[in-house]
């Protein structure tokens, strides 16, 4: 060892235990303050900022740990202890939302669990305002990690002491203090309510005991699949008035998330590891918990962005940034659930008699084209030329009448909280997997044909969206119809009936998941063996996630095809773009059985229209679900 080493390690020695500490205490602060509000999307170049904040946190805990009883000595309280695992649980958690990383997530529950078991903020902290707050802010940050990892129990009993904490909180302060947290309550057991044991029957996760695995997925022809694309990355965005949400993560956003991950190791996650050690150390719940949530078999989880009412330059902006990071291979799946304006107008029967709303975009698209005699011209009619002038005229209108969009917030700030179809015609240069759930999703039909270098996958809702659940007083009660048939096919198809959690038997479903798994797996290989399937679909089929969104997207529009309640009419219909092949028409032989098979097991075949040619169970007469 060097002189110069000999004596730093002496002075260092000669300084007091709590202070080394608090100046620990002070640098990893001050890392955390620039690191804290740092954009989850730019993700490369902020890797460094996490691990010099990761460093300093690791060296203070562990300082602590060997440290505690001299600590404690010198005036170390328990929620500062506490505030420093909360602080390396909000940085895994942060990091997970950057990288999609499942271990990144297991980590922060393991730590925030470590601050609920030995009970780091509970003490003083109804004679402290300042503490109360911190135990609660700790409470709201563990509850929305169980709820991403899908630990129900866990939730359920955070939910419980969110509940009476806020409650004695009340009683002690000032009631005004702690209305916000009562709103956040509030959220949360609306979220519950919506997001109930029914609606997780199965895991939204990708799961091999339930979904094939990758490596058996049937081979497009090389010749129609000129690229094997695989999705890296997703931008996940819901804004609806009254919306079902816990923070800003809406339950549209909540299932897309879940649905674009694996499920770890297969299976369900295991409801506790081993307990925490007693000495500061985590113990042996470390390893278990990781054991359960790595699988190295698997390719890693795409990278989401999760936006919350995003303007629209902030919404571009991320955009930018996740295409510039884009692999060569790689698809961005874009998901947007908002409602919006078309420029049309419903028939009162509710038939959906509109203008030609997406004719419109696209000679707005057209607007600016450059004719060899040098004029420049513009096709989009005037307002004396509008079906109905007064209406694209009227003071205050958000948006004219001949354009379309999703509203992400409130008109009074104009386009700022508007998201249009060509805003997202300039990032068609690389592979885009569109959804668009809205009462809008007719205008960005637009964006087919009007591409930069790629063309674009399209699954559009239906414009009008058939009330499901057990009220039809608001449309998002439940979610959104497409985004649950999307992520949760079956219990969508039951909902549609009216069929709830209570009503149903385990053997039933169970069947009907079989049925339904059978049907999906079977139009896979029909699409991957067709002769004219259009490439944009061709090059994603080899993806677990995106393949299993296209092959839900048919089932669900085979399922309102052929409802009764929306038979023949078109607006109730989800659509896509380019074309799929005529074999996988909802109204082919194939697809009517798979849905009499469905129907038949939840007594409903008669809430379904069947032509002739199909081969209806000998018992179709014997009566609908009551």
């Amino acid at each position: 060892m060097s002189q110069q080493q000999m004596n730093n390690n002496t002075s260092s020695s000669n300084i007091p235990v709590s202070e080394r500490y608090w100046t620990l205490v002070d640098k990893a602060d001050k890392k955390f303050s620039k690191i804290r509000d740092l954009p989850y999307y730019e993700r490369n170049r902020y890797d460094t900022y996490f691990y010099k904040v990761f460093k300093v946190y690791t060296q203070l805990w562990k300082f602590q740990q060997e440290n505690r009883q001299k600590l404690v000595e010198a005036g170390l309280k328990r929620w500062e202890i506490g505030e420093i695992a909360s602080r390396i649980g909000q940085l895994y958690y942060g990091q997970y939302m950057r990288t999609s990383e499942a271990s990144y997530l297991s980590e922060a529950y393991i730590f925030y669990e470590a601050i609920l078991t030995r009970e780091y903020f509970k003490e003083g902290s109804f004679q402290d305002f300042n503490l109360a707050n911190k135990q609660l802010r700790f409470l709201a940050r563990f509850l929305m990690v169980c709820l991403v990892l899908n630990r129900r129990e866990m939730v359920h009993q955070l939910v419980n002491q969110l509940k009476m904490l806020v409650d004695e909180c009340k009683r002690t302060f000032q009631d005004t203090d702690f209305k916000e947290w009562k709103l956040v309550v509030q959220e949360i057991v609306r979220f519950l309510k919506a997001d109930t044991a029914f609606m997780n029957i199965r895991p939204l996760r990708y799961s091999l005991v339930l979904d094939p695995h990758p490596d058996v997925l049937p081979h497009v022809a090389a010749p129609v699949a000129r690229k094997n694309l695989r999705l890296r990355d997703a931008v996940l965005s819901s804004y609806h008035h009254n919306e079902v949400k816990f923070s800003e993560l809406t339950l549209d956003t909540f299932r897309m998330l879940q649905c674009l991950e694996w499920e770890p190791s297969g299976s369900f996650y295991l409801s506790a590891g081993g307990k925490n050690g007693q000495n500061g150390a985590l113990g042996s719940s470390r390893i278990n918990h990781s054991q359960d949530i790595a699988d190295p078999t698997l390719p890693p989880n795409p990278r989401k962005a999760v936006l919350y009412r995003p303007s629209l330059t902030h919404f571009i902006a991320v955009l930018a940034t996740i295409c510039e990071e884009l692999p060569p291979d790689g698809v961005l799946l874009v998901y947007l659930s908002a409602s919006g304006t078309t420029g049309h107008t419903l028939s009162p029967s509710g038939s959906g008699t509109c203008f030609n709303a997406a004719e419109n975009i696209t000679r707005d698209f057209q607007s600016h084209t450059i004719h060899s005699d040098g004029t420049s011209t513009s096709s989009m009619s005037s307002p004396s030329n509008s079906p109905n002038p007064s209406a694209s005229q009227k003071k205050g209108d958000c948006i004219s009448y001949h354009t379309g969009c999703l509203q992400f917030g409130n008109c009074g700030s104009g386009g700022l909280n508007c998201i249009y179809p060509s805003d997202l015609i300039p990032f068609t240069r690389r592979p885009l997997f569109i959804i668009i759930e809205s009462d809008a999703s007719e205008v960005f039909k637009a964006i087919s044909g009007a591409e930069k270098g790629e063309r674009a996958a399209l699954l559009l809702s239906p414009n009008c969206s058939f009330p499901i659940g057990s009220s039809d007083a608001s449309r998002h009660s439940v979610g959104s119809l497409l985004t649950i048939f999307l992520t949760a096919p079956l219990q969508a198809f039951c909902l549609l009936l009216g069929i709830s959690g209570s009503d149903i038997e385990m053997d039933t479903y169970k069947h009907a998941e079989s049925l339904l798994s059978s049907s999906l797996n079977d139009w896979g290989l029909t699409l991957a063996t067709s002769d004219n399937l259009d490439p944009v679909w061709a090059q994603i089929l080899g993806d677990q996630f995106l393949r299993r969104f296209l092959l839900r997207f048919i089932f669900c529009r085979a399922v309102l095809t052929l409802f009764v309640q929306t038979y023949n009419k078109e607006e109730f219909h989800p659509e896509c773009m380019p074309a799929l092949p005529d074999a996988v028409s909802p109204r082919t032989s194939a697809f009517q059985t798979a849905v009499v098979q469905l129907a038949k097991l939840f007594h409903a075949t008669k809430r379904f229209v069947f032509t002739e040619a199909i081969p209806l169970p000998d018992d179709i007469n014997s009566g609908t679900r009551s």
